[in-house]
């Protein structure tokens, strides 16, 4: 059985040693929404780490066991989705499919790749949660290709209230193995960051639309 707090500092842990996740709290970054942020997070890095790369996978196919039971199909979200997704399934010895994020506009103009079957039971793969959207936008083509959609799973979410909405209203359920307030209380337990810039780490996840102007008037 999956110990979700020892999997959450665990994978807060690997994420910052392998600088999959950046913490600038006094240097934010931009979202392409314009959103400031404090945390970058770039889940393909995990790909390079073989004992990181098995650790994900193996913990991956245990959520899905012990959160959705038998499914049929493990089916990732391009792009960062595919790869863990293919492990996954490779592990878990799955058939596996996975969902463009648009439709091809050549050929046969397909949206999902692979083989997907009315009423097959889907557990869908992503590598990260920010809002949800381009991860509904998965289910949702899934779910009008006729499949059962039992829910997500990922490697990290940055715990936007946004992201929880759009799930819910999706009647979606998604895991994940780890998430924004584990991290920075592995961040803050470790002494990763100092203690002025863990409050205003903590201060995003509460208000992420006005944060960038908590960090200007900081200045």
């Amino acid at each position: 059985m999956i110990n979700k707090s020892e999997t959450e500092q665990k994978i807060a842990e690997f994420l910052l040693q392998i600088k999959a996740i950046k913490l600038q709290p006094n240097k934010p970054f931009t979202w392409a929404s314009g959103l400031k942020s404090p945390i970058y997070c770039d889940n393909r890095i995990t790909l390079s780490y073989p004992s990181i790369r098995t650790y994900i996978r193996q913990n991956l196919s245990a959520l899905i066991q012990e959160e959705f039971g038998s499914v049929g199909l493990i089916a990732g979200v391009a792009t960062a989705g595919i790869p863990q997704g293919v492990l996954v399934a490779q592990d878990m010895g799955l058939p596996f499919a996975y969902v463009r994020a648009q439709a091809k506009e050549h050929g046969t103009g397909s949206l999902i790749e692979g083989e997907v079957y009315p009423g097959q039971r889907i557990v869908v793969v992503e590598d990260l949660i920010s809002t949800g959207k381009s991860s509904l936008q998965a289910v949702k083509a899934l779910r009008d290709a006729g499949a059962d959609v039992a829910g997500l799973v990922a490697i990290f979410s940055y715990n936007l209230k946004e992201a929880e909405e759009n799930f819910k209203e999706a009647k979606c359920k998604f895991e994940t193995l780890s998430n924004y307030s584990a991290l920075i209380n592995y961040a803050s337990d470790t002494s990763y960051i100092n203690k002025d810039d863990i409050e205003l780490l903590r201060k995003w996840k509460d208000d992420p639309k006005g944060w960038g102007s908590l960090v200007e008037s900081l200045k």
